[in-house]
């Protein structure tokens, strides 16, 4: 595996708090929904002097909507270890490839550990999995020196079916924000309508554990696995199991997510993790038969990702590597060695693909940029070329403007 990178660079910065969950803020929609409260706040206000309009229209419209924000979510837990729960958004600049080294917000939990997190993909907010509940979260702005600035807040909603339910393993909204999912470690599997959280379906034994869960993009299908045994399809609008995804003699399933491929085709990858390490295997969605399995290195798997635009598969191993792979043809693209001192808890690409954010029980996140791989690349100019210049030849001597060398 080629392609490290230094992991002393401004992409890589410790928060000072252990992290188990991480995701980019969509923020282009956030954006929208924060200038149009904004909007309506004003024109609910009564109408003000000149110049307290002059000093209002100094202030700035705070970040601009093609900026990238991540967030990250974890902490000590309930002990009295000194280190803080919290929820922390951190802001990545492209142009420098750099995190701020401090965070934009941080929002404390006191003695809530929030060990999952999924976030809303319209902008709405995000829900965190407690040790016993979960709870719901939501963005705000703040002013800061005459400068609006991106915070987080806890929200007012109250998620009753998710209260005293024990802790909560997987969370998954589908692409359209209209469905949550939520698996639990005793194996309790939930899903709901959003945000009315009118309950689709409500299974005790779903799995042993629930341990992941994924949405198709069509929000048809929900994938679901354990913490042993076979993986799940279910039937979202009927709330029925339709297929089983048997795992092999020597795989534990360990993360599943879905992809569009290049020709538009939905593809099923589970990462998985054998005795020689971890392995990629990739599904049929019309048979949910597997059509392939690839090893993909002697480390297991602590993470794992795809990219929206489905060309890319992103892996954490438990020594803190970070691993790219071609989702066509399962090469290895790029690898990140010792991205973290500590084992992979969490990846997340950000929505244009170009980016990849991983997150460690080490208190550090890091933003790596993809870079297409460039390894045998040139030679297939040097054969396009060669071809070319037969042809040329070829052509020339049969006009005669070359000698036969015959």
């Amino acid at each position: 595996m080629a392609n490290g990178q230094s992991s002393d660079s401004s992409a890589l910065q410790k928060y000072g708090i252990p992290f188990y969950s991480a995701a980019w803020v969509p923020y282009k929609e956030l954006k929208s929904k924060l200038d149009q409260a904004r909007s309506d706040d004003k024109r609910e206000e009564e109408e003000s002097s000149k110049e307290s309009d002059a000093s209002e229209a100094q202030k700035t419209d705070g970040p601009a909507a093609s900026e990238y924000y991540v967030v990250l979510a974890g902490g000590g837990g309930e002990g009295r270890s000194g280190i803080a729960n919290a929820i922390v958004v951190a802001r990545f600049d492209f142009a420098s490839s750099a995190l701020s080294p401090q965070p934009v917000a941080k929002l404390v939990l006191g003695s809530e550990l929030p060990y999952r997190m999924a976030v809303h993909p319209k902008g709405d907010g995000l829900i965190c999995a407690m040790q016993n509940s979960c709870r719901f979260f939501e963005w705000d702005e703040i002013e800061e020196n005459e400068t609006r600035k991106l915070d987080v807040k806890v929200s007012e909603k109250a998620l009753d079916l998710l209260q005293d339910v024990g802790q909560q393993l997987a969370l998954a909204y589908d692409t359209d924000s209209s469905t949550l999912a939520v698996g639990g470690e005793e194996g309790n599997l939930r899903i709901f309508k959003w945000p009315s959280m009118e309950v689709i379906l409500n299974e005790a034994q779903a799995h042993s554990s629930v341990k992941d869960l994924c949405f198709s993009p069509d929000g048809k299908f929900l994938i679901s696995l354990g913490s042993r045994g076979p993986g799940r399809v279910w039937d979202v609008p009927s709330a029925k199991v339709v297929a089983s995804l048997p795992n092999g003699t020597d795989e534990v399933f360990f993360s599943c997510r879905f992809a569009q491929s290049r020709d538009n085709s939905l593809i099923l990858y589970i990462a998985a993790i054998t005795g020689k390490g971890g392995s990629i295997v990739t599904w049929n969605t019309s048979s949910w038969k597997r059509s392939r399995s690839k090893h993909v290195g002697r480390d297991s798997i602590s993470s794992f990702n795809v990219s929206p635009d489905g060309r890319l598969l992103a892996i954490g191993t438990t020594q803190g590597d970070v691993v790219v792979v071609d989702s066509t043809k399962m090469g290895v693209q790029m690898v990140v060695r010792k991205a973290h001192l500590g084992f992979v808890t969490a990846l997340a690409f950000s929505h244009d693909s170009r980016a990849l954010v991983s997150a460690s029980m080490d208190s550090s996140a890091r933003v790596t940029l993809i870079k297409e791989k460039k390894s045998g690349g040139s030679s297939w100019w040097i054969i396009i070329l060669i071809v070319l210049l037969a042809v040329l030849v070829y052509f020339l001597m049969e006009e005669g403007l070359l000698p036969d060398f015959d």
